[in-house]
């Protein structure tokens, strides 16, 4: 038995564009549904705690997966999102509350209760918080490692107007620093919205390394949305030329008709050549394929290298 993955409108295809034969979603984005009374009791666990998790929020094809192995990635500062990105599913607007001063706690309880050995962290982007709620990040950091000791990955905004905010997060020392590049130049702000800057990105993930040079730097696109072979291969020179260590490669699926349509389903094959091209250009860690995404399978990637 299979499932269709989590895509509320069928993807608006281009003419010539790449679907199976029916126009629907190819058979590599059909996966069997997780057998396990785990994913309820995750669900019921973030519920109680009042956590948000991006694998909801973001309708990750993951979800059901993660949630039965008791896994997932906290996503911290509510869930309304200050940017307009063509992808993001998140709700966005005007944030209605200031952070909530017991999250880091609630957070490091649900990690405990879990058994988690290494916690994602993200969150929505809050260009109204004077710091980005950089601040808020690192109470989060600390907060999981003096409860359960387990290793941490943060998963951050650009922080664009606040300059201070990245050296706040990496001084509570997280072990991984995950900013996603999205996409090549030429879609940039199309995808990633009008205040969206690639070098800045690109900046960003130096930065850490100058900060603390025992931080791994991880960064991901989305393939499907019209980039080229070219530019994608261009991209991940300047990740490497900006040494970041951990790459994540996945299929870019519409989350619903107001949001930027499929150009391409990219099959797993070329996913596995890519990411072999990945590898050789020096990236300690790929993950390339349809299901994957930025935080997937986070521990298997870090592991090895915390």
């Amino acid at each position: 038995m299979a499932f269709r993955l989590p895509v509320i409108a069928e993807p608006e295809m281009p003419e010539g564009a790449e679907t199976s034969a029916t126009g629907r979603l190819p058979r590599w984005l059909k996966r069997p549904i997780p057998k396990s009374n785990a994913n309820h009791m995750t669900s019921e666990l973030l519920t109680e705690l009042r956590l948000e998790t991006v694998c909801e929020n973001a309708k990750c094809p993951n979800r059901m997966e993660c949630y039965s192995q008791q896994t997932a990635t906290f996503m911290i500062l509510g869930n309304v999102c200050t940017r307009p990105c063509g992808f993001c599913s998140v709700h966005r607007g005007r944030p209605p509350q200031l952070p909530e001063v017991d999250e880091p706690a609630r957070v490091a309880e649900a990690a405990a209760r879990l058994g988690l050995k290494h916690v994602v962290i993200t969150s929505v982007t809050r260009d109204d918080l004077p710091d980005g709620g950089a601040q808020h990040f690192a109470d989060c950091i600390v907060a999981v490692r003096e409860r359960t000791g387990a290793s941490t990955e943060v998963l951050t905004p650009d922080f664009v107007h606040c300059k201070d905010a990245l050296k706040i997060v990496i001084d509570a020392k997280p072990d991984v620093f995950n900013h996603n590049m999205e996409t090549v130049p030429r879609l940039y702000r199309r995808v990633r919205g009008p205040k969206s800057d690639y070098r800045w990105t690109l900046g960003m993930m130096k930065q850490v390394k100058q900060y603390d040079p025992k931080v791994k730097t991880k960064s991901g696109l989305m393939l499907g949305l019209g980039e080229e072979r070219g530019e994608l291969l261009d991209a991940l020179a300047d990740l490497r030329e900006y040494d970041v260590d951990f790459l994540t490669l996945g299929q870019y699926l519409q989350p619903g008709e107001k949001y930027l349509p499929v150009v391409r389903f990219v099959p797993p094959e070329e996913f596995d050549e890519i990411g072999e091209i990945a590898k050789s250009m020096g990236f300690k860690k790929v993950a390339s394929g349809p299901f994957v995404r930025s935080s997937y399978h986070a521990r298997d990637m870090a592991e090895t290298e915390i």
